[in-house]
């Protein structure tokens, strides 16, 4: 719990530092272009790998396969959408490298050594009925 608790105080002050350094250096109109414009085109990437992922799901699913790995890209692209929903530089580079297919393979890579990591640990148990 306390990790969260930083994780959302110390995000957002980081975020607001960097918007106002940005705008001090380039000033407050280009900042909020460049805020704004990752949000536009960040939602049409959202929209377009949404919709591949979609695409694939149902794809493997109709030759009998069970789609892991797109339930987890279909992950990727709403949590990657929603940092780019949040008006940030921060959170838009994070969001675009969940979007991009390319950088979103070296996330899912880190991804499953964490997981496996715990649960070799015991920290996640997984049960069968």
């Amino acid at each position: 719990m306390a990790k969260f608790l930083l994780l959302f105080t110390i995000i957002p002050l980081l975020e607001l530092f960097l918007l106002i350094e940005v705008g001090r250096v380039i000033g407050t109109v280009p900042t909020i272009f460049i805020v704004g414009g990752t949000g536009f085109f960040g939602v049409l990437l959202a929209r377009m790998q949404g919709m591949y992922t979609i695409y694939r799901f149902r794809s493997e699913l109709s030759r009998g396969v069970l789609p892991a790995e797109e339930m987890f890209n279909g992950a990727c692209v709403l949590v990657g959408s929603a940092f780019l929903l949040t008006p940030g530089l921060i959170t838009d580079v994070l969001g675009f490298a969940l979007l991009i297919p390319h950088t979103r393979f070296f996330i899912k890579k880190f991804a499953q050594k964490k997981i496996n990591k715990m649960i070799a640990n015991g920290d996640i148990r997984i049960w069968r009925p």
